[in-house]
């Protein structure tokens, strides 16, 4: 059996209440699991016909009674292996799954890190049970963390949930909430960063606070604890955008960047803060070696049950013993 073999036909009829609707709008209502930009992405591709001529435009206006053929292509194999790596599993079941990432595991291959990473173990962990984001079987990436942030995520193992997560993302609806150890006491202690953020204008590696073309970005946070009069603080951040970087870069830019932090760190300002601090308590903190960031807190409707679920995750070992250091000043 080939693969176009294995692919799906699909018959869709225009209903009376839907004269002059867009072509995906009407697929996607009456094609349950296909997110309209899969659809769109499908009629493009000419994958849908009438009357055996390919419809190619998502925009084409539906009559009452016409007839649409859709042809889904069966999810093909992964262009990523699945590995078996660890999990630290919070919550799983048919539709998606919750995970406790370590700080070191990147979330998706790319170029300087082609495996060993979240996508290689989720399709390794669930295997046959993914059902075939965007045509391709493999787990639906709805949202990232830095390679050395710690931290409660989620990911979809069908289109339809994959779809559902990513309208709550993108309305802002779920709740989301960053621990952050950053140097210095935020004055005030409670309050709202607001600053565009793009490309630093000399490292393309790094992104910036730019007066001209950034995006709009804005963190709110709190102050949770202050350590060693002042040289250190834990603060939660929550995230009304999200930009790359988006807390590192602000608590940076205001004066307080996190602690470990290799490219917005800037630890070397700190020396005269740590100079007063006995040689192994100074080596301890200096040579945390990542930023010192963890995503607490992921709250979220589940797609297919309208149930609210709630995760919130402890720190991992580094952080804690971190802030013992730091309570014992």
């Amino acid at each position: 059996m080939t693969q176009k073999d294995k692919d799906t036909l699909k018959h869709v009829t225009v209903g009376a209440n839907q004269t002059d609707a867009r072509l995906d709008r009407v697929l996607a209502t009456a094609l349950d699991g296909m997110s309209r930009s899969r659809l769109k992405k499908l009629i493009e591709g000419g994958h849908v016909t009438r009357d055996g001529n390919a419809v190619v435009s998502p925009s084409t206006k539906a009559a009452a009674g016409q007839t649409f053929e859709v042809t889904i292509p069966a999810p093909i194999n992964p262009t990523h292996r699945g590995q078996a790596i660890p999990l630290d599993i919070l919550y799983e079941d048919e539709e998606l799954i919750v995970i406790n990432k370590p700080a070191g595991l990147v979330v998706h291959p790319a170029p300087g890190n082609p495996d060993r990473t979240l996508v290689n173990a989720l399709i390794a962990h669930c295997g046959k049970s993914l059902a075939g984001i965007g045509g391709v079987k493999r787990p639906g990436i709805v949202h990232r963390l830095d390679k050395e942030t710690s931290g409660v995520m989620v990911a979809a193992k069908t289109a339809s949930t994959h779809a559902g997560l990513v309208a709550q993302f993108s309305a802002r609806s779920v709740d989301r909430a960053y621990h952050a150890i950053v140097w210095g006491r935020i004055n005030p202690p409670t309050g709202e960063i607001e600053g565009a953020i793009g490309r630093h204008p000399k490292n393309r590696k790094k992104m910036a606070v730019r007066q001209t073309g950034g995006k709009p970005a804005l963190t709110r946070y709190k102050t949770l604890a202050s350590y060693g009069d002042g040289l250190a603080s834990l603060v939660e951040c929550r995230l009304a955008t999200g930009r790359t970087h988006q807390i590192r870069v602000h608590l940076g830019h205001r004066g307080n960047p996190l602690v470990g932090d290799p490219q917005y760190g800037r630890t070397t300002a700190r020396r005269s803060s740590l100079a007063s601090l006995d040689s192994n308590t100074k080596q301890h903190i200096v040579a945390f070696s990542r930023q010192a960031l963890h995503a607490h807190t992921l709250g979220f409707t589940h797609p297919k049950t309208d149930q609210r679920i709630d995760f919130n995750t402890d720190f991992p070992r580094d952080i804690a013993v971190l802030i013992r250091i730091l309570e014992s000043l």
